[in-house]
C-alpha cells in the first residue's frame, strides 16, 4: 500500500498538507515526498513492492503532468514493452507506465486498466483523480471551505480540512469538476449461455489466473489463511503455481478459535510455512479505539471482522519481514453468504449480488485494506480480479441460488477435480470470520457494552443520532468511538451491513450467521 494526497485551488499549500498527510504513513513508511505543481499540490508516502530502488518514488513526472498512484497495475511490463518505443522509462515500478498511458490515450486509459488502484494527476492547473471498478485501494475527497478540491487516501487525512468527507466513488474518474463513471461490473444486460460444466471451468481458469497476476512482488509475500475455503483456495493455488513453500498466517481466541484447526489442515496439505498467532478478551478490547479510527467506520459486522484481522496483521508486522499478503475477500459477495441461502428468487440473488459488490468499498474491502496497510503492508485480493468478478456476475443466477444443499457450490465444484485442498475444506459450511476465530469474541464484546450503558442510557444516547441510528449497545458503542474521531462524518457509510430483513429468515438484529436458523455446521 502507498497513500496518494492532491489539493487543487485551495489556501492549503504544501505545508498545510504534511500535517495531515502524515495521518497515513503508516501506508509508505520507506520515503514521503510532497510537491507543489502551480496550483496544485501532490503528496506521496511509499511502500516499495515493485521496483524498490529510489527511481520508483512518486511522483512520477512527464512533459506538464505529474502523478500519484496508490495501485498494483498487472500486466505492465507488456504495455511498458509496446511504449518503450516513444518513453523512456527510470525505474522498474509499474506505475511508471500511467503516464505515457494517459498521454497515450487521456481520461479512456482507466477502462482499459487491469489494476486495483486510486490516482492523482496534476498538470499544474487542475486534477484528475480516478478509482478502480471495485475500490480495493481507497481514496476520499472534499471541498475546502475557500473552493477547490482535496483528495486523500484515508478519511483520516481530510479531518479538519473539509466540512464533510466523501468517499470517491468506484469505477469512476473526477475531471472538470464531475465525476464520470467509466466501468459498471455488476449491471448484466443479458446472461451467459455457458452450462453448468463451462461454467465451473471458467470460475476454476479465471480465479487462478486472478492469484498468479497477483504473485509478482519484489518484496515479501504473504498469504492470509483462515481455513475457510476462499482463502485456502488462494493459498492452495498459489502454492502450485509458486511451486515452493509459501507462508501462511492464521489467528484465533485463545479458548475456542474455530479456524486455526482448519487452517493448519490446509497448511500441512499443501506444505506451507504455517504460523498461528492467538488473541484474548484484554486484546480485543484494547483494539477497538485503534480498529474503529483506522477503519473509519461504525458498521458492526466490518468492525467485528477487522478485529481478529489487525490482530493478525500486527502480529505478522512485529514477527515477519511480510510486505505483501494475499487474502481471500470478495468471494461472499459474489457467490454468497449464509443468509442468501434465503433468497426468494435466482433474481433477487443477483441483485443482492450486485449491491453488495457495489458497495465492497464501504465494508469488506475498507475493512482489508485498513488491517493491512494500518500495519505497513499491502493487500492483494484475487477474487476481485476483475475478468472474474465480472464473469461471475454474468452467471445465471439459477447455477448461483443454494439449490444444492450447500452453499458456494459453484465454486467448490470447479476446483473438486484438482485436489488442490482436502475434501473436508473443499466442501466445509461457511462460517463467517467474525465467528470463526471463536464465538467468544463477539460474546465479550456485547458483554463489555452491555455492561458499559444501562438501558436507560443506551435509549437516550441512541436518540442523538438521526442518521444510522445505533440500533443495540455494541453499535451504540461503536458510533461513539467513530464520532470522537470523525465527529459529523458519518454518512460516509452508506448503512448497516446485514442480512436481508425483507427475506423471510433474514429479519434478525445482528449481522453474524449464528442467529440464522441455518448455520447448523459452520461453527463446528
Amino acid at each position: 500500500m502507498c497513500s496518494i494526497m492532491g489539493i487543487e485551488k485551495s489556501q492549503f499549500g504544501k505545508q498545510h498538507m504534511r500535517q495531515h498527510f502524515y495521518k497515513s504513513i503508516h501506508r509508505g513508511p520507506d520515503d514521503t515526498r510532497i510537491k507543489e505543481y502551480g496550483n496544485t499540490v501532490l503528496g506521496f508516502h511509499r511502500l516499495a513492492i515493485m521496483g524498490l530502488h529510489k527511481e520508483g518514488m512518486q511522483p512520477f513526472e512527464r512533459d506538464e503532468l505529474a502523478i500519484v498512484c496508490n495501485g498494483e497495475i498487472y500486466g505492465f511490463r507488456s504495455i511498458k514493452k509496446k511504449l518503450e518505443d516513444k518513453y523512456q522509462f527510470k525505474s522498474e515500478s509499474d506505475c511508471e507506465i500511467l503516464l505515457p498511458l494517459y498521454l497515450e490515450m487521456g481520461t479512456e486509459m482507466f477502462k482499459e486498466l487491469d489494476a486495483e488502484f486510486a490516482l492523482i494527476i496534476s498538470d499544474g492547473k487542475k486534477l484528475i483523480a480516478a478509482r478502480d471498478p471495485i475500490g480495493i485501494r481507497p481514496l476520499f475527497y472534499g471541498y475546502p471551505e475557500d473552493g477547490g478540491i482535496i483528495f486523500a487516501s484515508e478519511a483520516i487525512n481530510l479531518e479538519g480540512l473539509v466540512n464533510k468527507i466523501i468517499p470517491f466513488p468506484p469505477g469512476h474518474y473526477y475531471q472538470d469538476g464531475k465525476f464520470i463513471r467509466y466501468a459498471d461490473l455488476t449491471t448484466v444486460d443479458e446472461y451467459l449461455a455457458d452450462d453448468i460444466d463451462v461454467i465451473c471451468d471458467n470460475i476454476r481458469d479465471k480465479l487462478c489466473q486472478g492469484v498468479i497476476k497477483r504473485l509478482d512482488s519484489d518484496a515479501p509475500l504473504g498469504f492470509l489463511l483462515s481455513g475457510g475455503l476462499d482463502s485456502s483456495l488462494v493459498c492452495a493455488i498459489a502454492a502450485k503455481a509458486l511451486n515452493k513453500k509459501i507462508r501462511t498466517f492464521a489467528i484465533g481466541m485463545e479458548k475456542d478459535a474455530i479456524d486455526l484447526k482448519y487452517a493448519r489442515k490446509v497448511a500441512d496439505y499443501i506444505g506451507s510455512f504455517h504460523q498461528e498467532f492467538y488473541m484474548n478478551r484484554n486484546e480485543v478490547l484494547k483494539s477497538l479505539d485503534k480498529v474503529i479510527e483506522i477503519l473509519a467506520t461504525y458498521d458492526i459486522t466490518t468492525i467485528r471482522a477487522s478485529l481478529g484481522m489487525y490482530l493478525c496483521c500486527k502480529k505478522i508486522k512485529e514477527n515477519t519481514d511480510i510486505k505483501v499478503l494475499m487474502t481471500g475477500e470478495i468471494s461472499d459477495e459474489l457467490f454468497g453468504y449464509k443468509y442468501t441461502d434465503y433468497a426468494p428468487t435466482p433474481l433477487a440473488f443477483q441483485m443482492e449480488a450486485k449491491k453488495r459488490v457495489d458497495e465492497l468499498y464501504m465494508y469488506d474491502v475498507l475493512r482489508a485494506d485498513r488491517c493491512i496497510s494500518d500495519n505497513s503492508m499491502e493487500g492483494r485480493v484475487p477474487f476481485g480480479d476483475l475478468a472474474f468478478v465480472k464473469y461471475v456476475m454474468a452467471i445465471n443466477p439459477k447455477y448461483k441460488v443454494n439449490s444444492y444443499g450447500i452453499g458456494k457450490y459453484l465454486l467448490r465444484r470447479a476446483f473438486s477435480k484438482d485436489k488442490l485442498l482436502p475434501e473436508e475444506i473443499l466442501w466445509r459450511e461457511k462460517a463467517a470470520f467474525s465467528d470463526a476465530v471463536g464465538h467468544s469474541m463477539v460474546d465479550d464484546i456485547k458483554e463489555y457494552a452491555n455492561n458499559l450503558y444501562s438501558d436507560e442510557e443506551f435509549a437516550s444516547k441512541c436518540n442523538n443520532y438521526s442518521f444510522n441510528k445505533p440500533f443495540t449497545k455494541e453499535s451504540l458503542l461503536y458510533r461513539e468511538i467513530f464520532e470522537s474521531h470523525y465527529p459529523n462524518q458519518a454518512e460516509m457509510i452508506k448503512d448497516f451491513w446485514m442480512p436481508n430483513k425483507d427475506w423471510t429468515g433474514c429479519d434478525v438484529n445482528d449481522p453474524s450467521a449464528r442467529v440464522l436458523a441455518n448455520y447448523g455446521n459452520s461453527g463446528k
